[in-house]
C-alpha cells in the first residue's frame, strides 16, 4: 500500500508516495516553494498542491516544524501565527479529503533513521539531532518514539543552545569549522549528561558534510551522520501515517516495527 508523505520546510513542501516497507520513494520528489507568510490557508493549499501531483494513495503523513499533539500545532516558531493551536490534521484531511497524520518534522527524519537508515536495529535510547536552521531532535527508546522532544532550546551562556550551534549560527557568524565544532560538542555533552544516550545520528543540511566537523568533536557518546538526508521527512511522515491507521493523534510510533511487514 502506497502512502504519501509531505514535508513542510522553510522553503519548500515536498512530498512522494513512499513503500513503507522498504523506505524507498516510488516516484520523484514534487516540490512547490513555501509560501510566505506560511500561514494556515498559504500552507494547506501548498500541500494540496504536491498531492495533487500523485494518485493511488489512501493516507497521508505531514511534517510540521513545531510540536504537533493530536493533530494540534502547539507552536509554530518558523511559521506563521495563524498555526498556533490549529487543527492541522483536521484541516488538511478536510482539503485533502483522506486521513492525514501530522508530525513533528525532527520526529519525522528520526522515524525515517531509526526504521531505515543509520538508526536501525539500534536499542536502548538513541537521539537524532538535526543541525541547520535551529536545532530539531528526536528521542527514541527501543525504536518507539518519544514525540515533541525540544532539545534545541536547551539554555547554553544564557540562550537558546541552537542560537549557538546550529548551522545557521556558523553561516551568519562566518565560523570555522573548528570554532562551529566546539559549540556543537559543547551542546553535545550538555544532552549527555542530561540523558545519556546510546547513540547520537545528526542530521540536516550539514550532514553531508560530517568530515569537516565530526574528527573535531570529542565526546563519550558514538556519533554517525544521517544516511537518508533528504528524504527522511517524507518517508518518517508516510511510516507514522500507516502506523497511525488514520488517527491524527496516533504519533507514538514504533519505528523499530517500520519495514518487517510482508509485501
Amino acid at each position: 500500500m502506497a502512502i504519501l508523505g509531505i514535508d513542510i520546510g522553510g522553503s519548500g513542501v515536498k512530498g512522494a508516495p513512499v513503500d513503507t516497507v522498504r523506505g524507498e520513494l516510488l516516484a520523484e520528489r514534487h516540490r512547490v516553494p513555501t509560501p510566505q507568510p506560511a500561514d494556515v490557508t498559504g500552507v494547506v493549499e501548498a500541500v494540496a498542491e504536491v498531492a495533487d501531483a500523485f494518485s493511488g494513495y489512501d493516507r497521508i503523513g505531514v511534517t510540521f516544524p513545531g510540536v504537533v499533539v493530536d493533530g494540534v500545532t502547539r507552536t509554530a516558531a518558523n511559521v506563521d501565527k495563524s498555526w498556533l493551536d490549529a487543527p492541522a490534521a483536521q484541516l488538511f484531511s478536510d482539503r485533502l479529503g483522506r486521513p492525514v497524520s501530522v508530525l513533528n518534522d525532527a520526529d519525522a527524519a528520526g522515524v525515517a533513521e531509526v526504521a531505515f537508515g543509520a538508526g536501525r536495529e539500534q536499542p536502548g535510547l538513541i537521539m537524532m539531532l538535526t543541525f541547520g536552521t535551529g536545532i530539531g531532535s528526536a528521542l527514541f527508546l527501543d525504536g518507539t518514539l518519544i514525540p515533541n522532544t525540544e532539545f534545541g532550546h536547551l539554555e547554553l551562556h544564557g540562550a537558546d543552545a541552537e542560537l549557538r550551534a546550529a548551522d545557521r549560527a556558523r553561516e551568519q557568524e562566518e565560523l570555522s569549522w573548528e570554532k562551529w565544532a566546539d559549540r556543537v560538542q559543547e551542546y553535545l555533552r550538555h544532552v549527555e549528561m542530561l540523558l545519556s544516550p546510546r547513540l547520537f545520528i545528526v542530521g540536516g543540511g550539514v550532514s553531508k558534510k560530517s568530515d569537516k566537523f565530526f574528527p573535531l568533536i570529542d565526546i563519550r557518546t558514538p556519533m554517525v551522520p544521517a544516511t537518508l538526508l533528504n528524504n527522511a521527512g517524507i518517508i518518517g511522515a508516510a511510516v507514522t501515517a500507516e502506523q497511525a491507521g488514520g488517527h491524527p493523534g496516533a504519533i507514538q510510533v514504533d519505528a523499530a516495527d517500520a519495514g518487517s511487514r510482508p509485501d
